[in-house]
């Protein structure tokens, strides 16, 4: 493996720290690191930095932060399809792959080809108005909701052309099955496994008895129009990206043509890491303070330099 990209979140703790060894570690098995000029600014090795497009056509690309950074990650590469490895410097962690004590090993083994590339879903959707075409994509999901002010929503959805409900409720989830842990979990959607190709189709604060999450297939189209008279409206993308909606505004949603791929170096299953992260509940002690990486070559300079140190 001769090139390695990199993206991070350098607001959360001990991630510039860590990406500057993981990049003195990479370099010195002969891989270049690709990062971003404004990353690289940050880190304070500006030399190092490409364009962003360069970026994703590494052949790995490293995601460092929490499962926010690898959804951002899954979208900047979603046209290459480069796999990701994430490494957990946050809280639950149920997409990224690796713990911070993990992280020297888990770069062996990376480099070594030990591992398995394992295929998400994504989502493609579109905004329709009668001037323009707006597009996004997403892994975890895309959300219609109100504003804080706003009155109740009207979203009348169909299916490919199956009319379904007109929904009076405060939004709308369209989840992947990788979205099903996120906002469609705490709004009542049930779990689905990452194996499978469908949607999730959840209210949010239905104002009807009888509403109900709807699983839909992959390959057919949500459609959501807005009924919202003077009401502030949002699309957000994975939480992350958000629009105004307007009233009138139209929202397909259907499976992206490309998935997201995600490096496995482990053999967790998506069940014992629902068991696993769940029963966390994000309340571990050590989510500011995570465990420092232990990085052989800076342990061997280290006790060189202190003879006397034990071991």
């Amino acid at each position: 493996m001769q090139r390695i990209g990199m993206v991070a979140n350098l607001e959360k703790p001990r991630v510039r720290e860590t990406a500057l060894e993981i990049i003195d570690y990479l370099e010195r098995r002969q891989v270049q690191v690709l990062i971003s000029h404004r990353k690289a600014a940050a880190l304070g090795c500006p030399a190092k930095g490409v364009a962003e497009d360069a970026v994703i056509t590494a052949q790995v690309l490293l995601a460092l932060g929490g499962d926010g950074t690898l959804l951002r990650a899954a979208r900047l590469v979603a046209p290459t399809g480069t796999p990701i490895l994430g490494i957990n410097l946050g809280h639950l962690g149920f997409l990224t792959e690796i713990e911070l004590a993990e992280l020297y090993p888990a770069l062996d083994k990376l480099l070594a080809g030990a591992y398995r590339v394992e295929e998400r879903m994504m989502l493609q959707g579109a905004v329709q108005r009668a001037e323009q075409v707006l597009s996004c994509t997403a892994l975890n999901d895309i959300v219609i909701t109100k504003g804080a002010f706003s009155r109740m929503l009207r979203l009348e959805v169909y299916i490919d052309t199956a009319y379904l409900d007109t929904y009076p409720a405060d939004g709308l989830i369209v989840s992947s099955p990788t979205g099903s842990t996120a906002y469609s979990l705490s709004a009542g959607g049930p779990l689905v496994s990452p194996q499978l190709q469908v949607m999730i189709l959840t209210p949010i604060c239905p104002h009807t008895l009888y509403a109900r999450p709807l699983v839909v297939p992959g390959e057919q189209t949500i459609k959501v129009c807005v009924h919202a008279p003077g009401a502030e409206v949002m699309l957000t993308v994975d939480g992350q990206q958000g629009l105004h909606l307007r009233d009138g505004d139209v929202i397909k949603v259907t499976r992206a043509g490309t998935p997201t791929r995600l490096i496995r170096l482990q053999n967790n299953t998506f069940f014992s890491l629902v068991r696993e992260k769940l029963k966390e509940g994000g309340s571990r002690q050590d989510d500011e303070n995570p465990a420092p990486a232990v990085n052989p070559e800076a342990d061997s300079r280290h006790a060189h330099s202190h003879p006397g140190s034990a071991g």
